[in-house]
């Protein structure tokens, strides 16, 4: 209760009892100091008792004067210290002026040194016994509250440091810390044990902790995903602190512990880019990306303006889409085309590059949502299929240099009209490859990237948050992931590798189960998964089966006889081509049933081209 009274009166009153304990330091130090040096109780005559009380007449003034007293207690660190080691030197210096000029007999010169010494001693442990007494009370106050008791994985210098923020928090008051580090575990840090990431079951257990905080900034994508494996099968809610930068610079707050995210239970560690391959086909270039609102070509888009082209056009069909890059990009000094537009307009594109001169193309236009283009056919293969070959032939008969095609992995043995369309684009560039030397195509092939539209990430999640059940199509189904930037530096690497119809394929990684990936995204939001076994469980999982076109397991290659390239993270695939004469005439076909709505001829046109498709049987098209 006393200590509790002493917290809440008003700062000047603390300051003022300070002022006055320090008093008493001063008086009390010189006695023993004269005691210590005679090795008896000291009693002094008139001249030095009148000395002696005027001692702190000298000493607050100037500790007053350095800053001493503007230091608060529950904040107190290793600077406050030295400020009062700082004070106290100068203090001890003054004195000693003083008793020479006044010429005082009796007072050895050892005894300024041992008070010099026994005042930074009593104030210094005054100060950290208070500082002590405040870190407990507020942690006891904490647990007997209605806050949340949270852990701190992380007992380095960023998990002490966040200690301060949670002082200041009315919703948690964190009980202890996890550390894998033996020298630390069991320690007290803060008033707060170490405990080893053995040791959480029974800490939770004991303290009802609903939420874990990480706060080791510096780790690697790697080391974060091993520390959430290690910490999701306790079904905490999970939290991770920022980056390093905004401890720095002294920004960091409750807010800024973000939840965790796909990329934090996916992603990889970021590997070195080879800047010559990102700069080839970009700096002091005209690049032209299509469908540049997407989530692909949003991105190569901010990557191509860090690496300074001459100008770049962002061609896309949705206006809002668009409208979103330009104005995320208007803060660069730079010339930037937003023209809105349809790859299967032949004439505006052929404008477009004539107007600009553009040496780079990226297409990145392409409908990818595999149930909505097996129920819209002729829109999928109109601009999937004839969308890529007028924008390959507006860029031979304009001499662009570089031509990119973003490819998928549904485009190997495809067994949807996406897919198969996609293989269709990319046969369209090594046929023209082979025919015309003058233009450098190349086809870029990865799988899923993490946060992209139409990605069953957001989807996941939006369902977790209303509560659920969050739907997944087959317990085995398996996907590849990769995030959005580290797939746009591996295509721009790769178009710069390319000599014609070469096909690269991106090393997407392990492959992911994505009903492990739903359980994991559960259990870290602090849910349980509901079933049979666990009825009283969160969120229940249901599996609704394939949807139309949907496989089980996806492909990167065709024919198992790719080559490394110099970035291992790229492969370089040899693949069977269809001669320009041949495909020709299939596009022509193609074409005409689409025109035509001759949704089974559309079929077995791309059969043609791509022997290896297996569509259903049944077409889904709305107007079939």
């Amino acid at each position: 209760m006393v200590l509790k009274k002493l917290l809440t009166i008003e700062r000047v009153k603390k300051r003022i009892l300070i002022l006055s304990l320090d008093t008493l330091i001063t008086i009390v130090s010189i006695y023993l100091a004269f005691a210590i040096r005679f090795g008896e109780w000291y009693e002094p005559n008139d001249e030095i008792l009148l000395f002696i009380f005027l001692i702190p007449i000298l000493a607050i003034p100037i500790f007053i004067f350095s800053g001493l007293y503007r230091t608060v207690i529950r904040h107190m660190d290793f600077f406050a210290l030295i400020e009062i080691l700082k004070s106290t030197t100068l203090f001890t210096l003054i004195w000693v002026v003083f008793a020479y000029i006044l010429a005082l007999d009796g007072i050895p010169r050892s005894v300024l040194l041992i008070n010099w010494a026994l005042v930074i001693i009593f104030m210094s442990s005054v100060r950290i016994l208070m500082f002590s007494l405040i870190r407990r009370y507020k942690l006891l106050s904490g647990l007997n509250s209605e806050k949340k008791q949270v852990l701190i994985y992380g007992a380095g210098s960023a998990g002490t440091q966040v200690i301060s923020v949670f002082d200041h928090s009315s919703e948690y008051v964190p009980i202890a810390f996890i550390d894998d580090s033996k020298d630390l575990q069991g320690q007290i840090i803060s008033g707060r044990k170490v405990f080893s990431p053995d040791a959480v079951k029974d800490v939770i257990r004991r303290n009802n902790v609903k939420e874990i905080f990480i706060s080791i900034p510096s780790l690697t994508n790697d080391e974060k995903q091993e520390v959430i494996k290690r910490i999701e099968c306790y079904k905490l809610k999970t939290r991770i602190l920022p980056g390093l930068s905004e401890i720095a610079l002294g920004r960091l707050n409750i807010n800024d512990f973000r939840k965790i995210d796909i990329n934090d239970l996916l992603g990889r560690s970021p590997i070195k880019a080879n800047k010559k391959l990102l700069i080839q086909n970009i700096t002091n270039k005209v690049v032209m990306v299509t469908g540049a609102g997407g989530s692909i070509g949003s991105e190569l888009c901010r990557q191509i303006v860090n690496l300074k082209p001459k100008a770049l056009i962002m061609f896309e069909l949705s206006e809002f889409a668009l409208y979103k890059i330009e104005k995320e990009l208007e803060k660069y000094d730079l010339q930037i085309y937003p023209i809105l537009g349809n790859v299967n307009s032949i004439e505006k594109i052929e404008k477009i590059l004539g107007k600009f001169n553009v040496d780079t193309i990226y297409h990145a236009a392409a409908y990818k949502h595999v149930p909505l283009v097996e129920n819209n056919i002729v829109e999928g293969v109109t601009n999937n299929v004839f969308g890529t070959l007028n924008m390959a032939l507006a860029a031979l008969k304009n001499s662009v240099e570089t031509f990119v095609l973003i490819s998928t992995d549904k485009a190997v043995r495809p067994t949807n009209i996406m897919g198969a369309s996609k293989r269709v684009s990319e046969l369209i560039l090594q046929a023209l490859s082979l025919k015309n030397k003058k233009i450098n195509f190349s086809i870029v092939r990865f799988g899923n990237v993490l946060g992209s539209s139409g990605s069953v990430i957001p989807l996941f999640e939006k369902q977790i948050n209303s509560g659920g059940p969050v739907t997944v199509t087959h317990e085995d189904i398996i996907r590849y992931f990769m995030t959005i930037p580290e797939a746009v530096e591996l295509v721009i690497q790769a178009g710069a590798m390319g000599h014609g119809a070469d096909v690269f394929v991106l090393d997407m990684g392990d492959p992911v189960r994505i009903d492990d990936l739903a359980r994991r995204m559960i259990s870290l939001r602090g849910l349980e998964v509901k079933n049979k076994k666990n009825p009283l469980g969160d969120i229940e999982i249901d599996y609704i089966g394939l949807r139309p076109g949907e496989k089980l397991f996806e492909e990167l290659l065709i024919d198992d006889n790719a080559t490394r390239t110099p970035n291992h993270n790229i492969l370089r695939a040899k693949e069977k081509m269809i001669d320009w004469e041949v495909l020709s005439l299939i596009l022509k076909r193609l074409e005409k049933s689409c025109n035509n709505f001759d949704y089974p001829n559309i079929q077995k046109s791309l059969l043609d081209a791509v022997p290896e498709f297996t569509p259903k049987k049944n077409i889904s098209d709305q107007l079939n």
